[in-house]
């Protein structure tokens, strides 16, 4: 397995129940390939790996990259 030299890691909490985390595969189809169901005040850590090209969040919760932070709460 090829080591990413990109090791960012992004910051996901929950500001209610079930918030969903959805991983998204690489390649030529774009997959769900795992999911996780955050509860209020969970903290979840994770990066892109090679498996890995993106990430759907389904709920209120604020992510935090080296890029800043977002809510996905519409005010």
């Amino acid at each position: 397995m090829k080591e990413s030299s990109n090791n960012d890691f992004f910051v996901i909490k929950a500001k209610e129940n079930g918030v969903n985390v959805i991983g998204l595969t690489r390649g030529l189809d774009t997959r769900f390939h795992h999911s996780e169901k955050l509860d209020k005040g969970e903290v979840m850590i994770a990066q892109f790996t090679e498996h890995t090209s993106a990430v759907k969040i389904r709920g209120k919760a604020i992510v935090q990259t080296s890029h800043g932070e977002i809510d996905t709460e519409v005010e």
